[in-house]
């Protein structure tokens, strides 16, 4: 429910925070908010946000660098970019460094209503699954969804949010071939820039293809498929 939701708004315009928090809490989240990027860390790691709304351009850390931090810190929380720039080098490096979704200013209050509601279901659970019941297994490669876990061969994978809703996906479709169009809605949700799922299938073959066969195979003009 959007009550339990708690999202975090960092942005040094204070006209655009008190427009975002007006707006969320009206329609049930419960709302911090912050002004730079050292205010932001500091809320993070005290109100554990279910996602954060960051700015790219910020006074002190821009919100590359705050996004940068918490994925090296291990947190996983969703974060949607919020920025005036709008070009495909800023939102492949936005998505590349762990971030859930990107909207340019100025944008629809409705619309960023529903791209935050559209995050928080692809990356916050309804309710744990019984144990095992969320098990995916492909060859050596197996995945578990609650409890966030990748082996390959009884080693461990550590893989970033994004990579892991990317390598469940085509898991879930295993042997079939899945374009980049329909992998951007499955594990994105938007329509955007193709070279992103390239990106991400790369970092998903550096990490699988050490331990074993490649698993991930290229339908050249077509997209991506996983099998043995």
């Amino acid at each position: 429910m959007n009550e339990e939701r708690r999202v975090l708004v960092v942005d040094d315009e204070a006209n655009i925070r008190d427009l975002i928090d007006t707006a969320l809490t009206f329609h049930g989240f419960a709302v911090e908010t912050a002004d730079d990027g050292v205010g932001a860390l500091r809320a993070a790691e005290s109100g554990r946000p279910d996602l954060i709304l960051l700015d790219v351009l910020l006074p002190d850390l821009d919100g590359f660098e705050v996004c940068r931090r918490l994925r090296a810190a291990g947190d996983r929380v969703p974060i949607i970019f919020l920025t005036a720039r709008d070009t495909p080098s800023d939102t492949v490096t936005g998505l590349t460094l762990g971030g859930d979704d990107y909207v340019t200013k100025p944008f629809s209050i409705d619309a960023l209503v529903a791209r935050v509601r559209a995050v928080l279901r692809r990356t916050v659970p309804a309710a744990a699954p019984k144990e095992d019941d969320d098990l995916l297994r492909v060859a050596d490669l197996e995945l578990s969804e609650s409890r966030w876990t990748v082996r390959r061969a009884g080693a461990d994978i550590d893989l970033s949010p994004t990579e892991f809703r990317l390598l469940a996906c085509l898991m879930r479709n295993e042997g079939r071939v899945l374009t980049r169009a329909q992998l951007l809605e499955s594990v994105w949700g938007w329509d955007g820039n193709p070279q992103v799922v390239e990106t991400y299938i790369s970092y998903l073959r550096r990490k699988l293809d050490p331990l074993g066969p490649p698993l991930i195979h290229t339908r050249r003009g077509v997209g991506y498929t996983l099998r043995p």
